[in-house]
């Protein structure tokens, strides 16, 4: 067994003051080097960022005016706050920080972190509350090949999609004629109040009827909260049939995916592999998803996802498609890092060498004496 003599005190300071500064070479060479799946995400933020861009191309052409204020980057999906359609309270810099074509790579690392494949069938839930995201998780989808079921329910928080002549069911509508997406809903609720517009004045409720029809969307109204889970329910389970769904993503805190307004508060953001059904109401879709195993991806907490995956709260300008800790992370430079493993073996083993051979030449001096 090695044991340094008092005389290597001075080569031991030594070491460890080479060992420090290898150290800190070794982590100031860190780069930035590209995540898995790069690619595809790059491709479903490009995408997400043509989509917002004709949604924007769409109102200007219209004419309408866009609240430069509420919506600095002028994208026209930054609702008003209260319309004949908006169902509840909503926070305005989480609708913002929605707006980052990013979120749509962060759908497709979380997909594949799910394990989901191409081709694979996926349930969507959606309100219009946060219409940029609902862009985001298409644009995801569109990217990798997914075979989506989308429901939706009309109405919308404050500042989503608020406007009633321009809900969430027209930018579908938009992106899939300007052959940008080729997914929309399949069937759409009225939202709010046990999402049958209970809240909603009824001329709020008529407008969103109007909406659902002129998007030739089938409506889902039956006369309680209930019913209305059941036939969604339903929808999911008999689209494209012959699969069984391999996710379930829900966007926003409608009731007829995580049941009643208590409940959801205890449900995180983000992709949830397994989910104790207990945990959740057992009114919701999700609840059924949950209890068959299915995994579930719950955004409704924006600014907390954002702060997870190091995406800007309330960004403007718009970041570009790429950036942001979702595509690229710091790692070693692994010749460095070798290099310093190697330099520090070398020095360690001469410094024991050379203190085993003081040593003997200490001990065959005293015994000499």
């Amino acid at each position: 067994m090695f044991i340094p003599s008092a005389k290597s005190k001075v080569s031991l300071i030594l070491l460890l003051s080479i060992a420090i500064i290898l150290f800190l070479w070794t982590e100031n060479s860190k780069v930035m080097r590209k995540k898995d799946y790069y690619e595809e995400k790059l491709s479903a933020a490009k995408l997400m960022q043509e989509a917002e861009q004709t949604l924007k191309n769409h109102r200007r052409q219209q004419g309408v005016f866009i609240d430069e204020v509420n919506d600095p980057n002028k994208t026209g999906l930054i609702g008003e706050r209260i319309t004949s359609i908006t169902t509840q309270n909503g926070s305005l810099p989480s609708k913002l920080t929605t707006l980052n074509p990013n979120f749509a790579a962060v759908f497709v690392e979380m997909f594949k972190k799910a394990g989901i494949k191409k081709n694979d069938k996926i349930a969507i839930s959606y309100t219009g509350s946060f219409p940029a995201l609902n862009i985001a998780v298409l644009s995801a989808a569109e990217v990798l090949g997914l075979n989506p079921v989308i429901t939706s329910s009309v109405g919308a928080s404050m500042f989503g999609a608020t406007d009633p002549d321009f809900t969430i069911l027209d930018m579908e509508s938009i992106l899939t004629k300007k052959n940008i997406l080729d997914y929309k809903s399949i069937a759409a609720s009225v939202g709010g109040g046990q999402d049958l517009g209970r809240g909603l004045s009824k001329n709020g409720r008529d407008q969103i009827l109007k909406a659902i029809k002129r998007n030739n969307v089938e409506l889902i109204k039956t006369d309680n909260l209930e019913g209305n889970v059941e036939k969604k329910w339903d929808l999911y389970q008999n689209t494209y049939l012959e699969q069984e769904t391999q996710i379930f993503v829900n966007i926003g805190g409608g009731l007829t995916s995580v049941g009643y307004v208590e409940d959801r508060q205890t449900i995180e953001p983000g992709l949830h592999r397994y989910m104790d059904e207990r945990t959740l109401s057992d009114v919701g879709v999700m609840y059924r998803f949950a209890k068959n195993n299915v995994p579930i991806i719950h955004i409704e907490d924006v600014l907390s996802l954002a702060d997870e995956y190091n995406l800007p709260t309330a960004p403007s300008p718009l970041p570009k498609p790429g950036t942001g800790r979702v595509f690229r992370e710091k790692s070693y430079n692994l010749t460095i890092a070798a290099i310093s493993l190697i330099i520090m073996i070398i020095l360690i083993t001469i410094v024991i060498i050379y203190d085993r051979k003081k040593q003997d030449f200490l001990a065959k001096e005293l015994e000499q004496d």
